[in-house]
């Protein structure tokens, strides 16, 4: 799976701390905390016919992971909000768009990683993208990463962070043997996500996810959970291994940039008959009148 260029997003206007600046003018501080430490949040939105789909939770985690990490200032809810409004109105975007939200530490008075050099507030970025779900509706193809998931006391996943770097090694051994993804375990051996996505399992109509110990509470992920319990099937949160999730009947993955992906393939090992099953199909049909239905006004 390789994503293609849109020319739609060849002259995208992008946001940074409210200036409005063409893809190719648009810049930020070498001295800024994104740049020198990886030190910021970040959120991916999804924009359906000019709504936000759950923006406040995706508000209301960032907000969570800057203040775990301490930042001294975040804007409000309702200046991000602009920010994002007017990103999408000056791009003339009302839907099929996907949002990279970015907040940073800010700008330091000189190279270094205390956190006192910080002294001019945060630095917002809003990247909005015409993009499609970026996954094979047929289904996708995972191996299992040599690259585990950190142990929260190393790195809480709680906190939403711009730290992917062993996601992106997941993701280049993914490439390398043909895969459109990796999955990853944590620190036991149980299965965490994938380098970009959270899980699901189906066996004998029942589902499945991975806990959150060493992984995102995906907002997708949660919304999954709610249409599930609202459809009458149980779904189980807990450890699962590899073997459970090659015997299991299906397979998917969720998260902002794809939706609901049915995967086909695991390690060589088909899934089901090889394509979407049943319980995929059904709780991608009502995630799709979900997001059709729903969401915050922005445009």
């Amino acid at each position: 799976m390789l994503q293609e260029f849109d020319e739609r997003n060849r002259d995208l206007v992008v946001n940074v701390n409210g200036r409005l600046a063409h893809r190719d003018e648009a810049g930020i501080s070498p001295f800024d905390s994104a740049v020198q430490g990886g030190d910021a949040v970040w959120e991916g939105l999804r924009l359906y016919r000019g709504r936000i789909f759950r923006l406040d939770e995706h508000l209301a985690r960032l907000r969570r992971s800057a203040r775990a990490l301490a930042f001294a200032s975040i804007p409000s809810d309702e200046e991000i909000t602009r920010e994002i409004r007017r990103t999408l109105q000056a791009n003339q975007m009302t839907d099929g768009v996907h949002i990279r939200l970015t907040l940073t530490r800010g700008v330091k008075i000189t190279s270094g990683m205390d956190p006192r050099l910080n002294q001019a507030g945060p630095t917002l970025i809003v990247l909005a993208e015409h993009k499609a779900p970026v996954y094979d509706a047929s289904g996708i193809t995972l191996i299992t990463s040599s690259v585990r998931r950190a142990a929260p006391d190393s790195l809480d996943p709680k906190i939403h962070h711009n730290n992917l770097l062993t996601s992106i090694l997941a993701k280049i051994e993914a490439n390398v043997a043909g895969a459109d993804d990796a999955l990853m375990l944590d620190h036991r051996g149980f299965v965490a996500e994938t380098n970009a996505t959270n899980v699901f399992l189906a066996s004998a109509g029942m589902l499945g996810t991975p806990s959150a110990a060493a992984c995102p509470e995906g907002i997708t992920r949660g919304t999954v959970l709610e249409l599930a319990a609202e459809a009458g099937l149980e779904c189980q949160v807990g450890d699962y291994s590899l073997t459970q999730l090659y015997s299991a009947d299906e397979l998917f993955v969720t998260g902002t940039m794809g939706g609901i992906a049915p995967v086909i393939s695991l390690d060589g090992r088909t899934v089901g008959d090889g394509s979407p099953g049943p319980v995929t199909l059904r709780l991608n049909k009502l995630l799709a009148d979900l997001t059709a239905s729903t969401g915050t006004p922005v445009t």
